[in-house]
């Protein structure tokens, strides 16, 4: 790690909550001439040198987009070396997840993972359920769409068996369904592989993030390139909408 970098960041003005859309790993496996496959094992090692630093910055919630809901169309034999890949890495790592004080969670239609799947998950979400330090989220068969339609569903239940009148509804009780709730919203958001669109996720709690794009493909991200994002975020006035001198007179 740079420690030029390091020097350069403000500890005071971190970011609560990264989300990160891990793109490229395809396009790295092709590159150095690897199954694709290969791309997503060397994805897992980003993973862990992203979570180390986070941890150790002290980031209170870092969200991984790890399988979309779209991504089931792609062939089987890729769909089921990602799942074995994932069953591995949270085995693997729900010691460290312990030790280090990181809650695991997740968000998406869990339900649609495997059976075996959905067991290491509840499991891992249960045994580091009382860990108050960073809140790893890992968004499985994710989509920011689904996700705003099933909450909008929930909403439509409670209204229609006199729980809810619509006049409560307000963005933060609309928030409040989301499967990302209680998480805050993503202060800063990276996408990898140098693709410039969003993907469909958090697509409701990124209304205010800040946005950082990267060439570097995912498996080659290293820590040097977080720290280049956190000092691009911090180069950045957040307004939230006001002008600048109301946020000079806050």
């Amino acid at each position: 790690m740079d420690l030029k970098l390091q020097e350069r960041i403000d500890l005071s003005r971190l970011p609560q909550h990264i989300a990160i859309i891990m793109d490229g790993n395809g396009r790295w496996a092709k590159k150095n001439c690897l199954p694709r496959v290969e791309g997503h094992r060397q994805g897992v090692k980003a993973v862990d040198r992203i979570v180390t630093l986070c941890r150790d910055l002290n980031i209170e919630a870092l969200t991984l987009y790890a399988f979309s809901d779209e991504n089931w169309n792609r062939p089987n034999i890729e769909i089921n070396a990602l799942m074995k890949i994932l069953d591995f890495y949270l085995k693997k790592e729900l010691t460290r997840m312990q030790k280090e004080n990181i809650r695991f969670n997740t968000i998406g239609q869990i339900d649609d993972l495997p059976k075996g799947i959905q067991k290491i998950i509840r499991n891992a979400e249960e045994v580091t359920g009382e860990n108050d330090g960073m809140v790893l989220t890992l968004a499985l068969s994710y989509g920011g769409r689904q996700e705003i339609i099933e909450a909008v569903k929930k909403i439509a239940e409670n209204v229609k068996a006199g729980y809810l009148q619509v006049d409560e509804i307000d963005s933060s009780l609309f928030a409040s369904f989301l499967s990302s709730h209680p998480l805050p919203d993503p202060d800063l958001l990276i996408r990898t592989s140098g693709e410039l669109r969003i993907s469909n996720f958090l697509l409701y709690q990124i209304a205010y993030t800040e946005l950082h794009y990267t060439p570097v493909l995912w498996p080659d991200f290293s820590e040097n390139d977080l720290l280049e994002a956190l000092i691009d975020f911090q180069k950045r006035e957040r307004r939230f909408g006001l002008i600048q001198e109301q946020i000079v007179k806050a």
